[in-house]
């Protein structure tokens, strides 16, 4: 949903207005970047096009050669000596300063390019062993009773301090040696430089030597930006596949074979059997979805075909639906049912707007509204948590011990349950 938001730039009002402002302020960043995006790119093929078109006017130009001479007022053509006028420098002296200059801009290019390379080594190193450590931690939380999670939070921010510690002393360490090796580049680069005037005895020479030495600079740097890029897009899959083993995937086999208060697994009953039969039955032929919900018959069927088949709505491991589960009710209905609850009662409910869900959260200011992306094959805030879960129920329970968001601090403590007989969702098991 995200990825065809940002694909086609536009987000329609009425999925809008179903984002709380925190959500709006993330998307809308998150579509200033694309933005910024396309038009470095749209400046990168515009400046290769004016220098392919330069290129092409100075072959045009050196096929047609000719010479005009510049004329001074008395009419005769002007002619300048240098080092003859007053404050003029020797020739030497404008060689080796233009030499210099070359050399100091071509040494810290590359020492920029060195520099983003070992930067987005350093960081990727940390940041894969606190995503690590973390993944550690949060296993262990689970594991441990509920007076012990305060210890194990300060366990992780100790953790993260020195791991932060370390990071920035290499990262110190780290400029300290690009900055030397740019230094000796810059040496090395003049010297090539003057070497390569000495042995230098025309213009055109010269000349065609300079142009060779930016040719050949310039694949060099292409070269680097690409090997930058790759290391770049490696460090991103790479933390992504960090976040989903350590801090999803892995926390969904620490429930297995229990409820989240420890309660025996529950018994089919004749109330709840026909349910069991839905989720099992096996599921018709595969149905084009939509691009999005147009009507609630399809979502009806969007959820039997694809949500059903992965326990959608289900409490863990028993037959029996969520306490927070709730159908096609709308934002008014549900906050009517949040009314008189506590700061930090919850419900989920089918989502009109978009193939997935909306959480609808008590704070004690009012209410929140989170939608969850469905449409793949995970679950995730739309917007503001990155993490990916591999059930709806695996959100939620991640949610009781972590926060949705560091400024608002909404933890899921209480479910909001039916009021009607039968129940909102019932249409969903037909």
């Amino acid at each position: 949903m995200l990825q065809q938001i940002l694909h086609d730039m536009y987000i329609d009002p009425e999925l809008l207005a179903e984002l709380n402002e925190e959500q709006k302020h993330i998307l809308f960043y998150k579509m200033r970047e694309e933005q910024l995006r396309r038009w470095r790119e749209r400046e990168e093929k515009e400046e290769r096009e004016e220098a392919a078109l330069k290129r092409t006017a100075r072959l045009k130009q050196s096929n047609d050669k000719r010479v005009q001479w510049l004329r001074g007022n008395d009419g005769e053509v002007w002619v300048w000596i240098m080092g003859d006028s007053p404050g003029d420098k020797p020739y030497e002296q404008i060689s080796e300063e233009i030499m210099a200059e070359r050399a100091r801009q071509q040494a810290q290019k590359e020492a920029e390019e060195l520099w983003k390379q070992k930067e987005a080594e350093i960081t990727k190193k940390f940041r894969d062993a606190m995503a690590k450590e973390k993944a550690r931690i949060v296993a262990e939380k689970w594991k441990i009773e509920t007076e012990d999670r305060k210890a194990a939070k300060l366990l992780e921010e100790k953790i993260q301090e020195e791991l932060k510690k370390r990071e920035d002393e290499e990262r110190q360490k780290g400029e300290e040696q690009i900055r030397q090796q740019e230094e000796r580049r810059a040496k090395e680069l003049y010297l090539s430089l003057k070497q390569a005037q000495q042995h230098s005895q025309h213009n055109e020479h010269e000349d065609q030597e300079w142009e060779a030495q930016l040719r050949r600079s310039k694949a060099a740097d292409e070269e680097r930006s690409h090997k930058a890029r790759r290391a770049r897009d490696e460090y991103r899959r790479q933390s992504l596949r960090a976040i989903q083993k350590g801090k999803v995937a892995g926390l969904s086999t620490l429930f297995k074979g229990t409820s989240l208060n420890n309660e025996p697994e529950t018994k089919l009953t004749n109330n709840n059997s026909s349910l069991l039969m839905t989720l099992t039955a096996p599921t018709s032929k595969t149905w084009e979805r939509p691009s999005r919900p147009i009507s609630r018959e399809i979502i009806i069927r969007w959820f039997k075909e694809e949500q059903l088949p992965r326990r959608a709505g289900f409490e863990r491991n028993t037959s029996a639906v969520a306490p927070w589960f709730h159908g096609i009710i709308s934002r008014q209905e549900a906050e009517e049912l949040l009314m008189n609850k506590s700061e930090g009662a919850f419900l989920v409910r089918v989502s009109e707007k978009i193939w997935g869900y909306a959480l609808s959260y008590r704070q004690q200011s009012g209410f929140k509204h989170f939608l969850v992306d469905a449409s793949g094959d995970f679950y995730s805030f739309l917007g503001v948590d990155p993490n990916r879960h591999v059930t709806l129920t695996d959100l939620i329970d991640f949610h009781k011990e972590e926060m949705i968001t560091s400024s608002g601090e909404e933890l899921l403590l209480e479910p909001c349950g039916q009021r009607k007989n039968p129940p909102d969702y019932s249409p969903l098991f037909e």
